[in-house]
């Protein structure tokens, strides 16, 4: 199902114009070999670029059309017309002379086979160059010497001459197609992608791009071990994808990676994402809606709007109409040495993704600080709220991180883990203002709402966006009473430096029975401080309320809890947090 969704996205991408056909790939060039028509090397044309990179500005390489690269991480392979100065030129800067001579042989044998017939003035002027050139006397060419070191660092070169790439010349053009049509090994059998007799590739193209994976790239299918093979089969035979189909999906997935304005990553996951017709329109508002900045609220907010009443979606100055038909797939990949594994893919209606993410929102609504003006908190951010602010590694845990996006995605249950983590980091911390640490965020409260709204057991209408003075759960109406109790020492005591939060806040909510009374004989202590008779009858009246929602029907008696689950110290908290920020406010009213 992957494969065969980035073979259809290859060629909406050919349909398109936007990439490239069989037997050719972009590639990042930094230099072009200038030869005369006898095939001398006349020059060194430098073609990196400048590009702003935040306040610096770097020169990179171009990207480039070029003959398809082969797959190579050892032996001698040479690609045709781009390649690295072993090939090319026969050095390097690795010290290893005998095998860069290799490598200058491997290529002058390919390119004079390839361009045998093709007597255009580029192709002679290639023959020619590598008929006549001395990898032995390389590096003392004034030519190659001012950037000699550039080159022998592993940089891509083409060749130049008479002011064209020899690449786009038509007649060798044409002689590479015919040959990369024809080469390779003939192994007949049905594709599993296409479902057509194809030739069935032995080795499938690199991935390229993917962050900590290889530079030299890594595989999405890949058999190099007896212990993989099926039935005799070697190599890729036991998968059989053909040749087509191989080209097209490892094409598309490094044109994805490589469009890093809709790639995100989340720990070591890497996703990327597309619709099937490749419009970016549709990935501009997936990224837009996955991981929504604070520039962006309000558009997002718009867009979930229109898209419910039908309405066209404003991207940029634009006006488009958007099909929540359109099939949009999404695809977690992860490194492991040299090849990848798939995190996750999900693949629905454009429609259907974003009502999934709607949902997700709108559960983690929550009544937030005056000072917080995200309305929609982005995944990334989200995930920030499991994460130890005092840890040198700020990425969250890899393998809830991927379970956390496809819930959202898929608008299936959250993982466990999450709500586990933010409960445990919740009893770890502790608050420091001056560090920005905080042991209950909006975040984290708005985790533990939606995680009891799509998973706990507790009554839906019981969990709300703000306050709930109706609310009876004995573990919520707990986590109020604890926030006016804290009130309390802070009115009688300005400026305290430790608070009972700090001190008794994990164990009321984990052991209330043991705790309350307690934090109850404290409060005498504290309320005759107070220097407002007002405020005294106002949190006694408060406090009494709360524990009028405590009494049991039949005997009158408290119902304090000597345990809480799980789920219960999750509304603690969240009783909690709303009473707090109903206190806050009403000094802001005030």
């Amino acid at each position: 199902m992957i494969l065969q969704s980035l073979v259809h996205y290859y060629e909406a991408l050919e349909r398109a114009d936007r990439i490239t056909r069989p037997g050719w790939c972009n590639a990042k060039v930094s230099f072009g070999l200038e030869l005369s028509g006898n095939g001398e090397l006349l020059a060194i044309i430098p073609l990196k670029q400048p590009v702003q990179r935040g306040k610096k500005t770097v020169m990179l390489p171009v990207d480039m059309k070029v003959p398809q690269f082969l797959s190579r991480s050892s032996g001698v392979s040479a690609n045709f017309l781009c390649d690295n100065s072993s090939y090319l030129l026969g050095i390097d800067n690795k010290g290893k002379t005998e095998r860069s001579r290799e490598c200058f042989l491997a290529a002058k044998e390919k390119h004079l086979k390839i361009l045998e017939n093709v007597n255009s003035p580029a192709a002679v002027a290639v023959k020619y160059f590598f008929q006549q050139w001395s990898p032995d006397q390389a590096a003392e060419s004034p030519v190659l010497i001012p950037y000699l070191e550039e080159i022998m660092a592993g940089a891509n070169l083409v060749f130049f001459h008479d002011r064209d790439f020899a690449q786009e010349d038509p007649d060798i053009q044409e002689a590479w197609e015919s040959f990369s049509a024809g080469n390779g090994r003939k192994a007949d059998g049905v594709c599993l992608v296409t479902g057509q007799k194809a030739e069935i590739a032995r080795i499938h193209g690199m991935i390229k791009g993917l962050p900590g994976a290889q530079s030299s790239g890594a595989a999405l299918v890949s058999f190099n071990a007896s212990a993989f093979e099926s039935h005799g089969k070697s190599q890729s035979f036991n998968a059989p994808v053909g040749i087509y189909a191989t080209y097209a999906y490892t094409t598309a997935l490094n044109y994805l990676l490589a469009n890093k304005q809709h790639t995100s990553s989340i720990g070591d996951t890497t996703i990327v994402y597309w619709s099937e017709e490749a419009e970016e329109v549709y990935q501009n508002i997936f990224s837009m809606a996955a991981d929504p900045t604070i520039d962006n609220q309000e558009i997002l907010d718009g867009v979930f709007k229109n898209l419910e009443s039908g309405k066209a979606v404003a991207v940029g100055d634009v006006e488009t109409k958007i099909s929540l038909d359109q099939p949009f797939y999404i695809l977690g990949l992860t490194p492991n040495a040299a090849r990848i594994a798939v995190r996750f893919f999900y693949r629905d209606t454009f429609g259907g993704i974003l009502k999934n993410l709607k949902r997700h929102y709108d559960e983690m609504e929550i009544v937030r600080p005056s000072n917080d003006s995200i309305e929609y908190l982005g995944l990334w951010r989200m995930l920030q709220e499991t994460v130890n602010k005092k840890s040198r590694d700020k990425n969250p845990v890899s393998n809830m991180a991927g379970a956390v996006y496809r819930a959202i995605i898929s608008g299936s249950r959250y993982p466990n883990s999450l709500y586990q983590e933010v409960i445990g980091r919740i009893r770890a911390d502790q608050d420091n203002p001056d560090n920005r640490i905080y042991k209950i965020t909006r975040g984290r409260a708005a985790i533990i709402k939606a995680y009891l709204m799509r998973n706990g057991t507790i009554k839906k209408e019981e969990i709300t966006v703000g306050l709930n003075e109706n609310c009876s759960n004995p573990a919520y109406v707990l986590g109020r009473e604890f926030a006016v109790l804290e009130a309390i020492q802070e009115e009688a005591n300005p400026g305290i430096n430790a608070t009972i939060k700090d001190r008794y806040f994990n164990a009321a909510c984990a052991t209330p029975a043991i705790i309350f009374p307690v934090l109850f004989k404290l409060k005498n202590s504290h309320i005759r401080k107070l220097n407002s008779r007002n405020k005294v009858i106002y949190y006694e009246t408060l406090l009494e309320d709360l524990q009028g929602k405590l009494l049991l029907k039949d005997d009158q008696k408290t119902a304090c809890p000597r345990r809480l689950t799980l789920e219960e110290q999750g509304m603690f908290i969240l009783g909690y947090y709303h009473q707090t920020q109903k206190r806050y406010e009403k000094k802001e009213d005030k």
